[in-house]
């Protein structure tokens, strides 16, 4: 995806804002790093650490510069305002948990997520090694997940995940926060969670049984026609239409799991210009729409963690690390070429389940 730069509007200052590569091309490997941040924590070090990511990047992409390696860095809200203080990015807030019936969408620590993409797993595992390394004592991981991809795309529930991502200028749009949050143009919100699947009960179902949970053909992944797809379906209730307009997220789910545990898993990665139209489609899948026609999904997958972040564009991470004060960075329009991830963007230097402090819990049933 190589969007047109000259899309985006210019600040009186001449200025763009280059985004991390949020918008990168699908890899065969991912890690996905979660991390607090250690009470007493040097705010100094995690500022300079911000500006330094970009060349830990280069220097382990340089191994193999087909590798196509990247990494994208987001925050919690409580460690934005502990390492850049206010103002705080506009819709910035701590997962909010949902609880209907049976159904838990958990919230759970998390100040810093690294999302790690490479062809090759030790271009990945290499870098989540020089991130740890550099970070120090000053944070302590509570989440790790290796993600691969699995056959054509397809999840371990054995359907192809992620097939509706928007591609090009239409996945800038989708992810890229613009003038409505002009102080922090070229940063996208990111929602995660790990699931974890009851394979022997989904297996257990029909082909045709599976098809109108997930509202898909198995084989061919063609979505099901309306007249015999479930209004219950995940397909029909993670479509979200406002004024008649599709609302898009970009979606970079990964598999994982442990065979000789019984571990298998989703680890879902979902990118959006404004976390309200991730948390709809959570909405809807945990609480049903309307309420009680929930995802059919969740009988058979189990959400064990669940954190929001914003990735503020590369330029702003590059001002934080020179320790330059953060209204000086802002507000800067956004040159989406960085977002792709593209080579040529990065050796620059700049910067699906088949989806804290403030306890958000949503009541339901």
């Amino acid at each position: 995806m190589k969007p047109d730069p000259t899309s985006a509007p210019e600040t009186v200052r001449g200025q763009r804002a280059d985004a991390q590569p949020v918008a990168a091309p699908l890899t065969r490997a991912a890690i996905f790093l979660v991390a607090t941040v250690n009470p007493g924590g040097n705010r100094a070090v995690l500022r300079s650490f911000c500006g330094d990511l970009a060349a830990l990047v280069r220097a382990v992409e340089f191994r193999d510069l087909e590798g196509d390696l990247s990494c994208v860095m987001g925050f919690g809200s409580d460690a934005w305002e502990r390492l850049f203080g206010a103002p705080l990015p506009a819709e910035l807030r701590v997962f909010r948990e949902i609880r209907a019936g049976g159904r838990h969408a958990v919230s759970t620590p998390g100040d810093l997520l690294f999302h790690i993409r490479a062809k090759r797993m030790d271009l990945c595992f290499e870098l989540a090694t020089q991130i740890m390394a550099r970070l120090g004592n000053e944070v302590s991981p509570v989440d790790e997940v290796h993600g691969f991809r699995y056959f054509d795309d397809r999840d371990l529930l054995g359907f192809v995940d992620g097939t509706e991502n928007p591609r090009g200028k239409a996945a800038i749009d989708a992810v890229m926060v613009g003038e409505e949050d002009a102080a922090f143009a070229g940063g996208s919100y990111v929602i995660v969670q790990k699931y974890l699947h009851d394979l022997n009960a989904w297996n257990a179902l029909s082909t045709e049984a599976q098809e109108r949970i997930i509202g898909r053909t198995k084989l061919s992944d063609i979505e099901l026609d309306d007249s015999i797809k479930p209004t219950s379906a995940h397909s029909a209730l993670t479509t979200i239409v406002e004024d008649g307009k599709e609302i898009k997220i970009l979606r970079d789910n990964m598999p994982f799991g442990r065979a000789g545990h019984g571990e298998f898993g989703t680890y879902f990665i979902g990118y959006s210009r404004s976390p309200r139209t991730i948390e709809q489609m959570l909405e809807n899948m945990f609480v049903g729409r309307p309420r009680g026609n929930y995802d059919r999904l969740l009988d058979f997958s189990r959400a064990v963690t669940g954190n929001m972040f914003f990735a503020p564009s590369a330029t702003f991470l590059e001002a934080v690390g020179d320790d330059q004060p953060v209204a000086d960075a802002a507000p800067l329009a956004v040159d989406p070429a960085a977002a792709d991830g593209s080579p040529s963007a990065r050796r620059r230097g700049d910067g699906s389940l088949a989806i804290g402090s403030l306890k958000g819990d949503i009541p339901h049933e």
